[in-house]
């Protein structure tokens, strides 16, 4: 899939097909997530990638909206420094996980993330030191309802609406 054709496939994919995901296309979405740009190149993050059934059950109760975590084929959870707070860690963060989400379509997976508000379950169930929390959790898994294909109707505003040049 061309780069741009993986943009456009993107979707939050919650239901996953029963396929296992191949350890060469997990490597190489964690890859994307460590090659991604931070400020002052100070990577913050760790990734742990869970492919067990029963930790991935048991990671779903971190938040009300991460169900979809419990039946995806893999997750990868984001974890940075506690003690680190601020818009720059924060955006470091989202390059990071959109870079591995990009890449998993690129790959035709489909992947949802979701945020994790117990952190003492996640720190309990991955194992994760005290100075450092889950940010978020990436699903990762073939789509249910088929290949992920460019999508045709977005529900987005119109281009025009979101763009402006030169000034508002």
């Amino acid at each position: 899939m061309e780069t741009w054709d993986a943009i456009a496939s993107r979707r939050n994919v919650r239901e996953f097909s029963s396929a296992p995901v191949e350890a060469e296309a997990l490597e190489r979405i964690l890859e994307a997530g460590r090659r991604s740009p931070s400020a002052h190149n100070s990577q913050p993050w760790d990734f742990i990638l869970v492919s067990d059934a029963e930790v991935r059950a048991a990671l779903a109760g971190v938040w009300r909206g991460a169900w979809h975590v419990a039946n995806a084929p893999a997750v990868i959870a984001v974890i940075a420094p506690s003690t680190t707070k601020g818009a720059t860690l924060q955006f470091d963060l989202g390059q990071a996980t959109m870079s591995m989400m990009i890449a998993a379509a690129h790959l035709g997976l489909g992947t949802a993330h979701a945020s994790v508000s117990d952190q003492d379950l996640a720190r309990r169930i991955l194992g994760f030191p005290e100075d450092r929390s889950c940010t978020n959790i990436i699903s990762i898994g073939y789509p249910a309802d088929g290949p992920l294909l460019p999508v045709k109707t977005l529900k987005r505003r119109a281009f025009d609406d979101v763009v402006h040049r030169g000034r508002w």
